[in-house]
């Protein structure tokens, strides 16, 4: 993983954050291996019934635009 991928995924989280603090959540980043994002839902977050449209619409969506090259964002609970 470049630093440079690392960058743009925690500046996709950083936008993303917010909303999910709202809610009374938060999102941690575990590790980038092989495009692929691990991440961790905090809070609210872990336990809410459409936690994972909201990883693949809003994390895994946000990601993806700030690093197209990533493939994949999963939750590791």
């Amino acid at each position: 993983m470049s630093t440079q991928t690392l960058n743009k995924v925690e500046e996709a989280l950083e936008e993303i954050r917010p909303f999910l603090i709202s809610d009374g959540g938060n999102i941690k980043l575990l590790s980038i291996e092989n495009n692929i994002v691990k991440v961790q839902l905090e809070g609210a977050c872990s336990g809410c019934s459409v936690n994972q449209m909201t990883l693949k619409n809003g994390v895994e969506a946000t990601i993806k635009k700030h690093a197209p090259e990533i493939e994949e964002v999963i939750n590791v609970a």
